[in-house]
C-alpha cells in the first residue's frame, strides 16, 4: 500500500521526467577523427559540466564521416584529420563555410612495443626487413588520413614498394595502433597524439615534416548544425581546451 510520501514521490518522478531539457540546452552531434578521442573526450565532459548541453560523439575515419555526413547524417559539426575531406563536404556545400577553420597539427610518427629500437626514418630505410614475416599497421591508405600520410611518407623515402606487401590495413588510426599495443603487429603509423594516448606502446621514429602534407585538423559546422553547436566550437579554443590537447600530443594552431 502506497503512503502519502511515497505517492508524493512519484509524482514529483513522473513530473520530473516529463521536464523539457533545461532552457538553453541542447543536444549536440560531433563527428571526429578518431584520433581525437581522449582529449575530446575531457573537453566535451567539461563543457556539458558549464552549459547544460549533451554533446554525442562519433568517432571513425574522417573518410567515413565524411561519407555519412553527404549521406545526410544528422551532425552538427565535423572535425576532420585532413583538409581534403573537410574540401569534398565544403565543394558539395555540406559545411558551413564561413565557420571553417584549422584547429590542430600534428606529427607523423612510427610507433613499436615496449621494448622496440629506434629506427632512423631516412631515405631508404629497410623497413620491410625490420619487419621480416610481420607485419606494419596503418590506416586505410585509400581514405584514412593517417593511412594516407603514411603511405606518403614512405613513398618520399623510397620504400613503399618493399613495404607495402607487408600492411596491414585498419579502418581508423585508433585500429592500428591497438594492433601494436596488442602485439600484433610490431609496429605502425600512427599520429603523436595516438602514441601519448597508450602507455603500451613507445614512439621509434617521427616521419621527416616534409615527407608528408601537413598534418591539419580543420573543424566546421555543418549546414544543418543546431545555432548551439556554434558555442562549442568556440569552446574548442579556449585556454582549458588547449592546454587537453597540447596534453595529448597536439599542436594547437593560431596560439
Amino acid at each position: 500500500m502506497f503512503t502519502r510520501h511515497k505517492l508524493l514521490g512519484l509524482a514529483l518522478a513522473a513530473s520530473t521526467a516529463l521536464m523539457p531539457l533545461a532552457a538553453g540546452a541542447a543536444e549536440i552531434t560531433v563527428f571526429a577523427a578518431a584520433s581525437l578521442k581522449n582529449a575530446l573526450d575531457a573537453i566535451a565532459a567539461d563543457y556539458q559540466a558549464k552549459s547544460g548541453d549533451t554533446l554525442a560523439i562519433s568517432y571513425e575515419s574522417s573518410g567515413k564521416l565524411a561519407k555519412q555526413i553527404q549521406e545526410g547524417a544528422p551532425a552538427d559539426i565535423f572535425i576532420s584529420a585532413a583538409t581534403d575531406w573537410m574540401d569534398k563536404l565544403a565543394e558539395t556545400g555540406d559545411i558551413q563555410a564561413d565557420s571553417r577553420s584549422d584547429l590542430l597539427g600534428n606529427d607523423l610518427v612510427l610507433v613499436g612495443g615496449a621494448d622496440a629500437a629506434p629506427v632512423d626514418l631516412v631515405k631508404g630505410v629497410d623497413l620491410a626487413g625490420l619487419l621480416g614475416d610481420e607485419k606494419l599497421a596503418m590506416g586505410l591508405v585509400d581514405s584514412v588520413p593517417a593511412g594516407m600520410y603514411g603511405k606518403e611518407a614512405l613513398t618520399s623515402l623510397g620504400v613503399w614498394d618493399a613495404v607495402f606487401p607487408k600492411v596491414a590495413q585498419t579502418d581508423n588510426v585508433r585500429a592500428a595502433l591497438k594492433l601494436v599495443s596488442a602485439g600484433e603487429a610490431p609496429y605502425g603509423i600512427v599520429y603523436a597524439s595516438d602514441a601519448v594516448s597508450d602507455a603500451s606502446v613507445k614512439v621509434v621514429g617521427t616521419f621527416p615534416a616534409d615527407s608528408h602534407e601537413p598534418i591539419i585538423y580543420p573543424v566546421a559546422l555543418t549546414k544543418s548544425a543546431k545555432p548551439e553547436a556554434a558555442a562549442f566550437v568556440a569552446a574548442l579554443k579556449t585556454p582549458e581546451a588547449v592546454a587537453a590537447f597540447k596534453a595529448q600530443g597536439f599542436e594547437v594552431l593560431g596560439q
